[in-house]
């Protein structure tokens, strides 16, 4: 019997009063039906056949036109070729930095932006490092948007822009993208080869030197959460801790952009114990979340990742904070399970509109700080 969890991500985060999202193929379905019926579960069935839905999105998105567009959910290459396009468009403004390759040989493209002036405080914001959340890279692109079109218009943009840099990675794992788009939908993981095993991909997520390979991170190829042959054994993880480390003198915060469950997160996730700034952290979390609430009242949590999640190992953001960078956070975008990974096309505007004000505060609050 075969069950894919959607949330938590495996099943050792099942605790009791856990709401739980999984998939199950429709031959087992009656089984399970039977099962949580004879332990009194209360479920609800959320997708009745998945992959019609699927079949539907995708063939939205393929039937629309060929250019890139801000509200619709953008393949690859339309992504790569924006990438390219907005830093040509915005020279004064947007420069684009090769920072390494993917395991399949894909360039891996930052866009700083940023007036350049002399030394500046930088944020470094990353999208998409689990393929199959895609409103993830709906908001890198969105944040470009709105970076090159307000300004010099908008006073705050301005002001944040001019005394602060940006590197935004709009899609971490490229590779991963690319076959949720053409092979599975659900796809999470890389797409690296494993030796001695016909399973496919490592979660870039559990792939950082930090408390590697330990909770919530499996040894073992096949499963979603598969931690790698080593810390950093991955390319695309190699790239960015290069990167980052390269810049840790001006990088004060790290944002990382996931989905789905409405949350804000900060370090640890590999450990309950609090971090020498909790308090500080919690504050800024619950300023941002209450930004986003401001907009379309939309609830998000906020709380450490190992608290109000799960704990994990090995995670992006837990490592940019025992870097240095003291301002490190988790956002897992909408929904809470509507409609999970594949979220409408008609809430890409919305969310990304709502995660921008939580964006700006944390910078604001950074910009203001006194180091």
């Amino acid at each position: 019997l075969h069950i894919e969890f959607w949330y938590p991500d495996t099943a050792m985060h099942i605790v009791n009063q856990t709401e739980v999202d999984f998939l199950v193929d429709a031959d087992h379905w009656k089984i399970v039906k039977t099962l949580m019926d004879e332990n009194n579960l209360n479920y609800e069935i959320i997708f009745q056949n998945l992959q019609e839905d699927i079949e539907k999105q995708l063939a939205g998105d393929k039937n629309s036109t060929d250019k890139h567009s801000y509200t619709k959910y953008n393949e690859w290459h339309k992504i790569s070729a924006w990438i390219a396009r907005i830093a040509k468009k915005n020279p004064k403004l947007v420069s684009r930095i090769h920072i390494g390759n993917t395991f399949e040989n894909r360039p891996m493209y930052l866009l700083k932006v940023g007036k350049p002036s002399g030394l500046k405080k930088a944020i470094f914001m990353d999208c998409g490092i689990h393929a199959r959340e895609w409103i993830s890279p709906s908001f890198c692109q969105w944040f470009l948007k709105e970076a090159t079109e307000t300004y010099g218009k908008d006073k705050n943009m301005t002001d944040i822009l001019d005394n602060m840099n940006f590197y935004v990675l709009p899609v971490f794992n490229i590779d991963g993208y690319i076959w949720s788009w053409t092979q599975n939908r659900l796809w999470r993981k890389n797409r690296s080869t494993i030796s001695n095993s016909s399973c496919v991909g490592v979660d870039l997520n559990r792939n950082f030197n930090v408390a590697w390979g330990t909770i919530d991170a499996s040894k073992k190829p096949c499963d979603e959460t598969y931690c790698g042959s080593s810390a950093e054994s991955e390319p695309e993880t190699r790239a960015v801790a290069t990167f980052i480390r390269k810049q840790l003198s001006s990088i004060k915060a790290y944002l990382t952009m996931h989905s789905y469950s409405q949350m804000i997160l900060f370090p640890y996730g590999y450990s309950y114990e609090k971090t020498m700034n909790h308090e500080e952290l919690n504050e800024i979390a619950k300023g941002a979340v209450e930004a986003i609430e401001s907009l379309y009242g939309k609830k998000y949590r906020h709380g450490t990742s190992a608290a109000t999640i799960y704990p994990s190992s090995g995670c992006s953001d837990d490592w940019t904070y025992n870097q240095g960078i003291k301002y490190s956070f988790t956002f897992e975008l909408r929904d809470k399970g509507k409609h999970g990974f594949l979220l409408p096309e008609s809430e890409i505007k919305p969310t990304c509109e709502e995660i921008m004000l939580a964006v700006k505060f944390i910078a604001n609050y950074i910009l203001n700080l006194t180091d």
